[in-house]
């Protein structure tokens, strides 16, 4: 299952992560982001190089805002602190897949 991240763990959870770490930043009034939901879930389960999880970004507004969301979904991956990768909108499992193994 994705993990849950919030203002609260970000840090904790992304940021000082000692692998990578998929951001799923959603909300759940957003069409493409509930289509992209079970996409999200089914990587989790399947990657294990790389933690995956989802930000609710009404909820966690502190964060979407730091890191300049303003359309959803947005994924970003970060690698040591940094954002190394960034989609926006709803992507293929299979190429999510792909970038996340060639890290």
């Amino acid at each position: 299952m994705a993990m849950q991240f919030t203002d609260a763990n970000f840090e904790q959870e992304v940021l000082k992560s000692d692998k990578p770490v998929f951001v799923d930043f959603w909300a759940p009034w957003c069409g493409p982001c509930l289509i992209l939901g079970p996409i999200v879930e089914e990587l989790a389960q399947e990657v294990t190089n790389v933690k995956i999880g989802k930000l609710n970004v009404d909820e966690n507004a502190a964060t979407a805002s730091a890191y300049g969301i303003m359309s959803i979904p947005t994924m970003k991956v970060f690698k040591g602190g940094q954002v190394v990768k960034e989609f926006v909108g709803v992507q293929s499992k299979e190429t999510l897949k792909n970038e996340l193994a060639s890290l």
